[in-house]
């Protein structure tokens, strides 16, 4: 039920910063949230994930030390810092959201809420 708009996208040269939002129709705090992207020829894959409170993160390998997940609950809003940015980062990135039940919020490809994307172009 809950509808999730990303927004930020755009094309930067390598080493650059993009700064993702993604906001969110309801009250986020007990949703677990996450950056998935897609590129052209690729499976989707896990970016980052943060926990409800946002005292829990995870990353991919790939992205661990260069992006950064963040929330504002009050805004209804999450965001995916993006910097040093490189040519392999380029894709479609999405938002995705889900109730963490037992398991967490680990970055696992479980969210069954999901917003449309936001291109993300990375030259070199």
């Amino acid at each position: 039920q809950v509808q999730l708009v990303e927004s930020g996208g755009g094309s930067v040269q390598a080493g650059g910063s993009l700064r993702l939002s993604c906001a969110a129709s309801t009250f986020t705090y007990s949703y677990c949230m996450g950056w998935f992207r897609q590129a052209p020829g690729q499976e989707r894959e896990g970016v980052a994930s943060i926990s409800p409170g946002g005292a829990a993160t995870y990353y991919s390998d790939s992205v661990k030390g260069r992006f950064t997940i963040s929330r504002d609950n009050a805004k209804k809003s999450i965001y995916l810092q993006m910097n040093s940015l490189k040519p392999e980062d380029t894709a479609m990135y999405y938002c995705a959201a889900k109730i963490p039940y037992g398991g967490g919020c680990y970055l696992m490809d479980d969210f069954p809420y999901w917003g449309q994307g936001t291109q993300v172009t990375v030259s070199s």
